[in-house]
């Protein structure tokens, strides 16, 4: 029993010295320091660069150098699997990509079909400029064109 009352005691003495102005700035010593540590945290952490890079693909006629804005750009990996198929936007296209290697198909109807190889690298921009040639007016259609040329054309009388 001889506990009880030196716990109340302490208690006491410790009510005694503290008062709520030393605890609010007790509290805001701590949230300041807090703040000031984590935003050295995160200047000074190293950061993880970045893995990826970005590929712009300008096509243009090869003759006039005029923009081809309605030709189609594949994307493919080294063993020609499908990435990605975009159209072109005014005669561009943009693209984030993982750092590595690709080839670049650059198809229309009206154009020979143009291939390249490219790599992108981490946190860098590559801008490959693709001129299309005419297609030789002997060179026959694949099937795939022929029906890829034929949706457009009934595209183009819907829109009409």
């Amino acid at each position: 029993m001889s506990r009880a009352p030196e716990r109340d005691g302490l208690f006491i003495r410790l009510r005694g010295h503290l008062s709520l102005s030393r605890v609010q700035a007790t509290l805001g010593i701590i949230a300041a320091l807090l703040s000031i540590g984590g935003a050295l945290y995160g200047y000074l952490r190293p950061h993880k660069p970045p893995d990826t890079g970005e590929l712009v693909a300008r096509v243009q006629e090869a003759r006039s150098g005029a923009v081809v804005g309605d030709a189609t750009v594949e994307i493919l990996t080294p063993k020609d699997a499908l990435v990605a198929t975009l159209p072109t936007t005014n005669g561009e296209v943009r693209r984030q990509m993982k750092e590595g290697l690709y080839r670049l198909k650059v198809t229309h109807p009206r154009y020979a079909t143009e291939v390249r190889q490219i790599q992108v690298l981490a946190g860098q921009t590559a801008e490959i400029r693709v001129a299309l040639a005419a297609r030789p007016s002997g060179t026959p259609l694949t099937p795939a064109e022929r029906a890829v040329n034929q949706g457009v054309e009934g595209l183009k009388k819907i829109f009409r």
